[in-house]
């Protein structure tokens, strides 16, 4: 009991000195904790809050998918991969082919040709998925993508490859394969204030 007796009257020095270096509460600090007081004596804590008191985080904007140096130069700079070394040039798998930039629908398996030229070749595009544009060189027409104006490549006519006598000739880069049967992810559609 005497121990006990003695560690509680050297607690009670510690204290009696941490309270001489402590400083002394402002006026403010008197204040706010009045006021906390009387907040917490008016508010219970079983109350639900109201929808305009919930505090939500603001949703993000769409983001376009991330692209690679060499894809930003091709579907935003319009540039062109070299022939013959595209990743699906010689593809001859059932599925889709969707922008890589947005995840449009672009082209199916069943509107692609092999031509010889070096770039996948397709015969027509997806209803509504496929811009025309005159190219900047007045002799080609430009093919882009409806959703995010990515470029893709070329439109020829006339060529007599196929029955529709267009041939599509679009960078590889510019688009992703979806074989059949697999979920084709959902496009991204940008707010126009965004773009």
């Amino acid at each position: 009991m005497r121990i006990q007796i003695e560690f509680g009257l050297v607690g009670l020095l510690f204290v009696g000195c941490a309270d001489e270096f402590a400083e002394s509460p402002t006026a403010a600090d008197v204040q706010a904790t009045q006021q906390a007081d009387d907040f917490s004596m008016t508010t219970t804590d079983d109350t639900e809050p109201s929808e305009e008191e919930l505090v939500t985080e603001p949703e993000l904007p769409a983001r376009y998918n991330k692209l690679t140096d060499f894809e930003q130069y091709v579907l935003l700079q319009k540039g062109t991969e070299r022939a013959g070394v595209g990743e699906y040039t010689d593809t001859e798998d059932p599925g889709t082919y969707i922008c890589r930039q947005c995840n449009a629908r672009l082209y199916t398996s069943d509107q692609k040709f092999h031509s010889g030229c070096g770039w996948p070749a397709f015969d027509d595009e997806i209803d509504g998925a496929v811009e025309r544009i005159p190219d900047a060189d007045g002799m080609r027409t430009e093919i882009v993508c409806v959703n995010c104006k990515g470029h893709l490549g070329h439109v020829f006519l006339g060529e007599g490859f196929t029955s529709t006598n267009a041939r599509h000739c679009v960078n590889s880069v510019s688009m992703k394969f979806v074989p059949e049967g697999d979920d084709i992810p959902a496009v991204i559609v940008l707010d126009s204030k965004q773009e």
